[in-house]
């Protein structure tokens, strides 16, 4: 009788034991079947349609199109840009990301304010043509790998400051992006929280963005996402295409060497 008892309360805890496991890999299934069912016909393919238009439209007050635009492959090209962003950037002598780098064609070739542009709250006016025009470059690099270069002083200059801003802690609750993506296993809720400190996989964390956010019903650049990130901190967001936020993306972006594009993906 004993041995049956013992048997019996080893069985009860192996299933309590089990439950926090079972009830984790449950969650993650589930939101992982949810993301595939919204990704058949995925929202973002009407924003890419639109950042497709807008590349070839003759706009601003120079009337011309983005279509001599270099985004680090020669004038006008665009498969396989985005994912070697951001990137040094010659003409301009600083380091860029995709939107960033928009930003700099938009105003040289079709002279429109890149700083008012900069300044517009996301979601309004040219932000929101930025929005279609980073879905469509980044759709158009959908499959491919990221392999950010590194061979410039000012790029691995940029992957230094992104580190250390990626671990710096502060603000009310003594927070750092380290403290949600700096280590593997972590969750918040039912959303599990990729360690961005080294290469996540295929399709994660960096590789994901931009992405068409279902609870805004809006397309996310990186820019909107670091935004959020800094106001879930409780830190003031340091300016768009601030050389924080694109050392940031380069920090993430060349530890995610290798990981598939996704991007534009579906987030809740």
């Amino acid at each position: 009788m004993r041995n049956l008892a013992r048997t019996a309360v080893a069985c009860m805890l192996a299933g309590l034991c089990a439950a926090p496991a079972l009830a984790q890999t449950s969650s993650a299934d589930g939101i992982a079947q949810y993301r595939a069912m919204l990704a058949d016909g995925n929202p973002a393919e009407l924003f890419e349609a639109r950042g497709e238009d807008l590349w070839k439209t003759r706009r601003g007050p120079k009337n011309a199109s983005l279509e001599r635009c270099d985004l680090g492959k020669g004038p006008g090209v665009v498969k396989g840009a985005f994912v070697e962003l951001p990137r040094y950037f010659a003409d301009t002598g600083r380091m860029q990301d995709l939107e960033s780098r928009l930003l700099s064609c938009m105003e040289t070739l079709q002279g429109l304010d890149a700083k008012k542009i900069a300044a517009t709250p996301f979601g309004r006016e040219e932000q929101k043509n930025l929005e279609g025009l980073v879905a469509w470059i980044s759709a158009e690099s959908r499959g491919l790998k990221f392999n950010l270069p590194q061979a410039h002083e000012q790029e691995r200059r940029s992957y230094e400051l992104g580190k250390r801003a990626f671990l710096f802690r502060g603000g009310p609750y003594d927070f750092a992006c380290a403290s949600c993506h700096g280590e593997d296993g972590k969750r918040i809720r039912l959303q599990d929280l990729p360690n961005l400190t080294k290469n996540p996989g295929d399709g994660v964390g960096f590789a994901a963005w931009p992405a068409y956010r279902v609870s805004s019903g809006e397309l996310w650049g990186m820019q909107r996402r670091l935004n959020d990130c800094f106001r879930q901190q409780r830190f003031p967001f340091p300016g768009y295409a601030s050389d924080v936020t694109i050392a940031l993306a380069t920090y993430m972006g060349v530890n995610s060497k290798g990981a598939v594009s996704i991007a534009p993906s579906i987030k809740r």
